[in-house]
């Protein structure tokens, strides 16, 4: 007979560490799968600054690790692998795990996150975290009085890249087509901002720097022509992939693949959760992620509490 808990979490990112924490905490039996490291995106984050609570700000790793430990102190059973499928038996879920594991549990929160799409060139993964980042919000501040590039040319590469401006000397917005993608209210405001530079019909094909980013190789598109581009930061905004194929046929997905929730992080499936960066209309922040883990255990336990009264 599968192994039985009151709540499985997938996903080990802060959504999902946090849902842990109020979940354990509760007294529920509670297991969390992380298929990769634990803390998801912020585990690769050298400095988090705008966590509250870390005025001199803190190291992503560290900040994951310590998440973990909290939770696992209540109580949480964390088991590294994937969730491959989840699938309703009567009123439970059937959770398969990447290495042939199969439990069953009462509730499911998934907080499996999304991963933000990459170039794909040299010198990318090498530098993400010293230069090469897939979020202005989070990390745009380094860069203050310095030159930067931001890559794409959709809604988020000039929300995003505006963003920036609030630091950077100077935005060069590199786009591998002739105009903008991005609504046109976002087109006008980055048009108007004296800090925006554009470069058309580029792509960016290498990613210059030891320890930090010192500037990336680009190419013209129509001429074949290849430049260096001298930039102490690399944005990249070319779309996420949210980790939801394992439900796609369980839950209701907008086109991007992020599941469709209620402000309880609910979804069309009774006591099956989506939180984070998986769900429609995420923040992408760890603040928020954090929220959505802990309204997704709060409401798993109301739902609990109604259906397996002692």
């Amino acid at each position: 007979m599968a192994e039985e808990y009151d709540i499985a979490i997938i996903g080990g990112g802060p959504a999902g560490m946090s849902a842990g924490l109020y979940a354990a905490r509760g007294q529920r039996s509670t297991i969390l799968f992380e298929r990769g490291v634990i803390g998801g995106q912020i585990a690769l984050t050298e400095a988090v600054e705008n966590y509250p609570g870390f005025p001199d700000g803190v190291n992503g790793f560290d900040l994951a690790q310590n998440m973990l430990k909290q939770a696992e102190k209540y109580g949480q059973q964390t088991k590294y692998s994937a969730a491959t499928e989840v699938k309703p038996v009567g009123e439970k879920f059937e959770v398969t795990a990447s290495d042939g594991d199969v439990l069953t549990a009462k509730t499911v929160i998934i907080t499996a996150g999304a991963d933000y799409n990459r170039l794909g060139i040299p010198g990318e993964d090498r530098l993400i975290g010293r230069g090469v980042s897939y979020c202005a919000t989070c990390d745009a501040a380094f860069f203050r009085d310095m030159e930067v590039a931001v890559v794409g040319g959709g809604d988020a590469a000039m929300d995003e890249g505006l963003y920036t401006t609030k630091y950077a000397s100077k935005s060069t917005v590199i786009h591998r087509r002739d105009q903008l993608r991005a609504s046109a209210i976002l087109q006008e405001r980055a048009f108007a901002n004296a800090k925006m530079d554009f470069v058309w019909d580029t792509v960016v094909d290498e990613v210059l720097g030891e320890e930090q980013v010192e500037g990336v190789k680009v190419r013209d598109l129509k001429t074949g022509k290849v430049s260096t581009m001298d930039v102490s930061a690399i944005f990249v905004f070319i779309g996420q992939t949210p980790n939801t194929d394992f439900v796609k046929d369980l839950v209701e997905r907008d086109p991007m693949g992020h599941i469709l929730v209620n402000e309880w992080m609910e979804t069309g499936v009774p006591g099956l959760y989506a939180a984070g960066d998986a769900r429609q209309n995420a923040a992408r922040q760890v603040a928020s992620s954090v929220g959505d883990g802990v309204t997704a255990a709060i409401r798993a336990e109301h739902y609990l509490s109604d259906r397996y009264k002692d």
